[in-house]
């Protein structure tokens, strides 16, 4: 059994402000994400204030969609009994599959202010997605979130909020699938153009499939359980119809022409 590294999970403090490592993990994730954007803008014809512009939108959709989404499906009876709790984001608590739903509302948003075609935008913003998750899921491990079901593997490991008995560290497997794989696949297979709409696809795909196998190994969310057969959790229904929509995008993909970068963005196709 392996022993967890103790974290204190504000990495700084300063008088009143504190700086916790979840926060900084979103920092990394959106820093990381519009570092890479800008080393393939020319894709979209954007600029760099432009690139900046498409993180911040991102931004919102990742924040207010994760958290609200988080309320929705996992946190509705916290938030019923405490509605402030919903602005307390250092303390956990964030959906990736509501961050999707917001991050898709911005891009939409982005698409239509910048004259671009949606799935064209989504096709460029999906491999600077992994970076987040990654950072994410290292973030989850810090506070002690998703712990994994009790094992008795070599690497398992004692999570102190949780007892003695060794658990899956599920944050970190879902660290290496979710941000590691996904992004060497997801940047590797974008390094040239693509026919529209597989990136996007593939990412749904691979994201769904990662998040619903390590589901088997990740502790039920204790509000809720199993939602049916007795394994079954909101994780993998949520991640159900993201393999669906993943799956029907890449075979519609294969109908579309082979997007080819953009000039500028004057010239770039209108939202569909």
């Amino acid at each position: 059994m392996l022993r967890y590294p103790h974290f204190d999970p504000v990495l700084v403090s300063i008088g009143p402000i504190q700086i916790h490592w979840y926060g900084l993990m979103y920092v990394i994730g959106f820093v990381g994400a519009w570092a890479l954007a800008r080393l393939r803008a020319e894709r979209l014809g954007l600029d760099k204030d432009q690139v900046g512009d498409m993180i911040f939108y991102g931004a919102l959709g990742v924040v207010l969609g994760g958290r609200l989404g988080y309320a929705l499906f996992y946190g509705w009876a916290e938030f019923a009994r405490d509605p402030l709790w919903i602005f307390r984001v250092w303390e956990g608590g964030m959906s990736f599959h509501g961050g999707l739903i917001g991050v898709l509302i911005a891009a939409l948003l982005f698409a239509r202010k910048h004259k671009l075609a949606f799935l064209q935008l989504t096709d460029f913003v999906a491999p600077l997605v992994p970076i987040g998750l990654g950072a994410g899921r290292l973030g989850n491990f810090i506070n002690q979130e998703l712990p994994g079901r009790v094992s008795n593997l070599p690497w398992a490991m004692d999570y102190p909020k949780y007892g003695p008995e060794p658990r899956h560290p599920s944050a970190i497997y879902e660290f290496l699938l979710e941000g590691v794989v996904l992004f060497i696949v997801l940047w590797w297979v974008s390094r040239k153009p693509r026919r529209r709409g597989m990136i996007s696809g593939l990412f749904l795909v691979l994201y769904g499939i990662f998040r619903f196998s390590v589901e088997f190994v990740r502790r039920p969310d204790p509000q809720l359980g199993f939602i049916a057969f007795d394994w079954l959790t909101m994780g993998q229904l949520l991640s159900l119809p993201m393999i669906l929509i993943g799956v029907v995008l890449i075979g519609w993909s294969r109908r579309q022409h082979v997007d080819s970068p953009v000039a500028a963005p004057s010239n770039a196709q209108s939202a569909q």
